[in-house]
């Protein structure tokens, strides 16, 4: 037994007079107390039982540490296993049998006496001890699987002591045990009841929480700058004044923000990468500073950017700082988390590599952050595409459903508004938080599925590839779909292959507002069948009432559509079935996989045939041939499903994502797989790094583009389906004109299905009173079908008021979709016109319209 003492005078005979009473063999143990430089009389209390019991004292001379305490006590060890402890009384001394025993029988290599398992408790603590030692713990979780990685109460073989690096320090060695084992011990976790000291004071203070961050951050694979922050200070210092002067000072000239971000930014940042090669990072890395290094820093610098050109749009346009001052904050934070960018992908460690299981964790953990993030900043300042719009117009005509899609979209925006305002983060603060309750049940999941790494990795890929990225990020019917698509897929592995009869419960909810979010998500329903039909260990859920019930409970969930169905004559019934018979009637196999490339990238398509294809992946016993048939059935069957329709018209190239969900766990365990560098798996397997890259980047990009622009780079192919913000401005000047000349108020008619009139109403809202408002209607007016405008306008009565009609296309204010001429239920047509949309110097788009003296109706 190893005790660290510092000061623990009134515990030492207490401590000792409760280990000597669990009557252990005699020389089946010692006990070594480490002293790191006591005043107050313990060496003298440790001194007064060494001719008592088997007790020795080390005094040690160097800085206190307990890390290095521990370790100087393991070295003068005579035993085979060693058992650490704190001297404070903290540790139940009784507890030590049962601790050291799964060790001393060979079962086990490290055994933690543990307050986070079942049947362990903490007494005595202060909330905000409870708050640090939790903390400390969930800031390990992704690299230690552990529950109490914090714990100093624990016994380990005593040879493992010499695999922990020489630059351990720090008062968590648990840790630095478990991360030398590179995944490969055998652990067990021992349930104790903690209890605060009652003598003495606590040795834990700030410079002991700020090593183990360090010590975490070392062991996670980021190089930590250990004695020479002061240099690091000064030179990050000197870039941050570079930045903010040079933005000043071009902000000065006219030069626009986005240029004047992009040009200080990348001067700073060169500054920065000069002084630390030559003064700070060689200090650090033996080598001499490679290309590659600058490729990698150069890689991380333009994300970051990306991200500070989006702290800059909320700073400037969303809270409407001045750029001058924007600019401060906006460096501040942007260098606070490139830091880790620099640390952990720039220049990490070279020596004592963590394990490979590790560095994927780390690497997931750092772009899905990072990709959470993006979405998050950007969240607000994207303007709506026509489809967001569309669903907001639902919020201003709340019913039990709607034609085209379920009401959960319109449930969602409705709140997201009623909590952020009417505005572009209201409508998508939906779509962010399913998001992250997709990530949240896929990743349990792929954990349930495989182990820990693979559900990191999941999660990684749903952040990366298209289908998860974007419907996280806009709000639409996809948002909420693939949130309940993954809580399904995630009970029913519950159900059907760890047998939980609680999990129908929850397959009922999920299914239920899945089917109120999207109609697709029924496909969850045949393939529920089929695999319990296949499964024989599944099939006497057949037997049982449980799937019965979860499938009333969902119809039941169901029942606000079917409601307003009834009361429509089943419109939205037989306007899905016509869909699902095909759109345009034709032949269309070729789009549907063009989509899927596109969805998954062409790596994420070659991955998922390959963990599809019969054969491929784990079958190495009856768990895991269940599991591939799980994950096979429920892609395959929706998959299926969308293959027929496109045999009989065009798939939305939108249709497949959710399906995707039930293999990203398979393609992310053959990620993982160290057996297949020279086989395609291990092609693909090395495609997927250049992939994240590309897409995180072709993200990042995307946003900064839409929202500041790039400069250089015009606007190009956003004629039709963006800037509806300026777009509708426009229109109101020609309003305002047409109302001035007229004296009466035009009538306004967005020309295409929905997308125009919906975006119209969206921004034409903008702090406006309701009599400044335009009044919108849709093509509807002309003969064509305009989805829910419909409904909401089913008619307009001949009116003389002058009519403006608004179009994406020239054509579109011509003739309806049927192709007859729209010029004979107008009065006194006039020529199409157009305007071109300016912002800084820089053409978004153009608008067309055309002004009437009169609608003479339908």
């Amino acid at each position: 037994m190893v005790v660290p003492t510092l000061n623990e005078a009134d515990n030492i005979d207490p401590l000792l007079t409760r280990l000597i009473a669990l009557d252990l063999a005699p020389g089946s143990f010692e006990i070594i107390f480490v002293d790191d430089g006591s005043n107050d009389g313990t060496p003298d209390r440790i001194r007064a039982w060494e001719g008592r019991a088997n007790v020795r004292l080390l005094e040690r001379q160097e800085k206190p540490d307990l890390t290095g305490s521990i370790l100087a006590g393991a070295a003068l060890a005579r035993g085979d296993v060693i058992v650490v402890m704190d001297a404070d009384l903290s540790h139940p001394p009784e507890q030590l049998p049962a601790l050291v025993a799964p060790v001393l029988d060979g079962s086990h290599d490290v055994a933690i006496g543990s307050r986070y398992v079942q049947g362990g408790s903490t007494e005595g603590w202060p909330l905000h001890r409870r708050w640090l030692s939790r903390l400390g713990g969930w800031l390990a979780s992704p690299i230690c699987d552990v529950s109490d990685v914090t714990s100093g109460f624990f016994a380990f073989r005593r040879e493992l002591a010499t695999t922990i690096a020489e630059r351990a320090c720090g008062y968590k060695i648990l840790l630095e045990l478990l991360m030398a084992g590179q995944g490969k011990l055998r652990v067990l976790e021992v349930p104790i009841r903690f209890q605060d000291r009652t003598h003495g004071t606590s040795k834990l203070s700030f410079r002991h929480q700020w090593t183990y961050l360090q010590r975490l951050m070392t062991l996670a694979g980021g190089t930590v700058f250990v004695g020479t922050p002061k240099i690091f200070v000064a030179i990050g210092l000197v870039g941050m004044a570079i930045d903010a002067l040079l933005f000043l000072w071009l902000m000065n000239l006219g030069a626009g923000l986005a240029l004047a971000h992009v040009m200080s930014f990348f001067a700073a940042a060169a500054v920065i990468y000069s002084l630390n090669s030559k003064w700070l990072l060689q200090s650090h890395h033996a080598e001499r500073l490679r290309w590659s290094q600058f490729g990698r820093f150069l890689t991380v610098s333009v994300f970051f950017l990306f991200m500070r050109g989006g702290v800059l749009a909320v700073l400037v346009y969303g809270w409407h700082v001045s750029s001058l001052l924007a600019i401060f904050p906006a460096i501040a934070a942007t260098a606070a988390i490139s830091y880790l960018g620099f640390a952990f992908y720039v220049f990490p460690v070279t020596q004592n590599l963590p394990s490979p299981d590790v560095r994927w964790r780390v690497a997931s953990l750092g772009i899905v952050a990072f990709a959470i993030l993006l979405r998050l900043i950007y969240l607000g300042q994207a303007q709506l595409i026509p489809d967001e719009a569309y669903y907001w117009n639902y919020t201003q005509h709340m019913a039990l459903s709607f034609l085209d899609h379920p009401p959960m979209v319109a449930w969602l925006i409705w709140v997201g508004t009623a909590i952020a305002g009417d505005n572009e983060f209201g409508v998508r603060i939906g779509a962010f938080v399913c998001g992250l309750i997709t990530m949240g049940y896929l990743y349990a999941l792929a954990r349930n599925l495989y182990d820990k790494t693979t559900a990191m990795r999941a999660i990684l890929l749903l952040a990366i590839l298209p289908f998860g990225f974007v419907p996280g990020m806009l709000m639409t019917a996809d948002a909420p779909l693939m949130a309940a698509w993954a809580a399904t897929l995630y009970y029913m592995e519950r159900a059907l292959l760890a047998d939980g009869k609680w999990a129908w419960l929850g397959i009922g909810i999920a299914f239920g507002l899945g089917i109120l979010s999207k109609y697709t998500l029924g496909l969850l329903g045949p393939a529920a069948l089929l695999f319990v039909i296949l499964d024989p260990a599944s099939r006497r859920w057949l037997r049982r009432p449980h799937a019965y019930l979860a499938a009333a409970l969902a119809l039941l969930m169901f029942s606000p559509v079917i409601i307003w169905n009834m009361e429509h004559n089943w419109v939205s019934i037989l306007f899905q079935s016509q869909r699902a018979t095909g759109i345009g009637n034709q032949f269309s196999l070729q789009w549907l996989f063009l989509h899927m490339l596109l969805l998954l990238t062409p790596v994420g398509l070659v991955a998922a045939a390959m963990a599809l294809w019969p054969g491929g992946g784990d079958q190495s016993n009856p768990s895991a041939r269940r599991r591939r048939l799980f994950v096979r059935v429920f892609t395959a069957v929706p998959l299926t499903a969308f293959f027929w329709l496109s045999l009989f018209g065009a798939p939305k190239f939108h249709w497949t994502g959710p399906v995707w969900l039930a293999l990203l766990p398979a393609i992310a365990w053959m990620m993982g797989q160290t057996n297949v560098l020279r086989s395609v798996a291990g092609r693909v397997k090395s495609a997927w790094k250049p992939t994240i890259t590309v897409f995180v980047f072709l993200y990042a990009f995307a946003l900064h583009y839409v929202v500041l622009g790039i400069p250089g780079i015009p606007y190009i192919g956003f004629g039709q389906h963006y800037f509806w913000r300026e777009a509708t401005h426009e229109i109101e000047q020609i309003v305002g004109e047409v109302q001035h000349r007229t004296g009466q108020k035009p009538l306004v008619v967005g020309m295409s299905r929905w997308s125009v009139a919906s975006a119209l109403s969206f921004y034409n809202k903008d702090e406006k009173p309701e009599w400044e408002l335009m009044d919108i209607r849709s093509r509807n007016l002309f003969g064509d079908e305009a989805a829910m405008f419909d409904f909401w306008y089913p008619s307009e009565p001949p009116t003389s008021r002058p009519i403006i009609l608004v179009g994406m296309k020239p054509q579109e204010l011509e003739r309806n979709r049927q192709g007859d001429e729209i010029s004979p239920k107008l009065v006194r047509p006039g020529p199409i016109q157009e305007r071109t949309i300016v912002r800084e110097g820089k053409v978004l788009r153009k608008i067309y319209y055309r002004i009437a003296q009169g609608y003479l109706g339908t």
